[in-house]
């Protein structure tokens, strides 16, 4: 399979070593809007994007466009998230997003909002912690957030939430912190007077993420429309 990767960080070279060792090709490496063109003359597969906030609408719109897989796990641009949604759909181009392609942690969201749904019942107050290396730099995480919605979307006492410690129960408060050399690590916490409970996902290595989204990218590739993570994960 042909896999081109638009951006070349730390992610986009994990991917690229992890797409070798399953026998894939690295068609192009895309470093700047300028060189998007080349996807043309040599077409792949699938593109895999991680860059930044203000090019990632651009670089999917080129690809859905001229008719490329797209997936992407660049984070911070999600406003416009439904406006790429209706040009694929326009387009009847392919296109998955993640706020992170880890396996494990897909399966913890849905952990989630399974836990969120019981405990909306109950007199517990909770909170999200997220740790990521220092380099990050959105905050919270996509990942962070993600949670943060899937236990709204569970417990109406929760009508927001806020990227800091909170004392007021409607909102839902996320600790971020920023430390050298953490992959990521996600922790739902709920707590009452008499207990606690608390779930927990740490990636150990960078390369979690890279494999999932090579995996993604074999999943996709002749397929057709808009998918999500939980595609993925539930057509195993």
């Amino acid at each position: 399979m042909k896999i081109a990767l638009i951006g070349y960080g730390k992610m986009g070279k994990t991917i690229e070593e992890v797409a070798k060792k399953r026998d894939h090709e690295i068609s192009q490496i895309i470093e700047d809007s300028g060189q998007l063109p080349s996807l043309l003359q040599n077409k792949p597969d699938v593109v895999i994007e991680f860059t930044q906030p203000d090019a990632v609408v651009n670089n999917l719109s080129f690809c859905i466009e001229n008719g490329i897989p797209v997936i992407t796990g660049t984070t911070g641009w999600l406003e416009k998230y439904d406006d790429i949604v209706s040009f694929c759909n326009e387009k009847n181009g392919t296109f998955l997003q993640s706020s992170n392609f880890s396996i494990g942690v897909n399966l913890f969201f849905e952990l989630n909002e399974w836990l969120a749904k019981k405990m909306a019942k109950l007199n517990f107050s909770c909170s999200i912690e997220e740790i990521h290396h220092t380099e990050k730099k959105d905050s919270p995480s996509g990942t962070a957030i993600r949670l943060a919605e899937g236990i709204q979307n569970k417990n109406q006492q929760f009508r927001s939430w806020i990227n800091e410690k909170s004392a007021d129960h409607t909102k839902l408060g996320i600790i971020s912190k920023r430390i050298e050399n953490v992959p990521g690590t996600h922790t739902v916490s709920y707590s009452s007077q008499l207990e606690s409970i608390n779930i927990e996902h740490v990636a150990h290595n960078r390369s979690v993420f890279a494999e999932g989204a090579v995996l993604v990218s074999e999943w996709i590739k002749n397929k057709n429309g808009i998918f999500t993570m939980s595609d993925f994960i539930n057509q195993q």
